[in-house]
């Protein structure tokens, strides 16, 4: 069997979720509200679509390579 012989396994997101099931535990995302934290989870209906609407961004880095090992 030769190098060539060897064919990747494509699988599909919802594949590889079901397959990972088990291991998967719920993430607390939280956010700051008035100068404090809070988990998005406790907002009303109206304030969770506002957090969805948010626009992110990508702040520059310092210049010491550490923004390169976060992507």
């Amino acid at each position: 069997m030769s190098d060539n012989d060897i064919k990747p396994v494509v699988k599909s997101d919802e594949q590889i979720l079901a397959e990972h099931e088990s291991e998967r535990t719920k993430c607390t995302v939280y956010t700051r509200v008035m100068g404090y934290h809070r988990p998005v989870e406790t907002f009303n209906a109206g304030k969770q679509g506002e957090f969805e609407e948010r626009a992110h961004f990508d702040e520059p880095g310092c210049g010491c390579g550490c923004d390169a090992i976060l992507k």
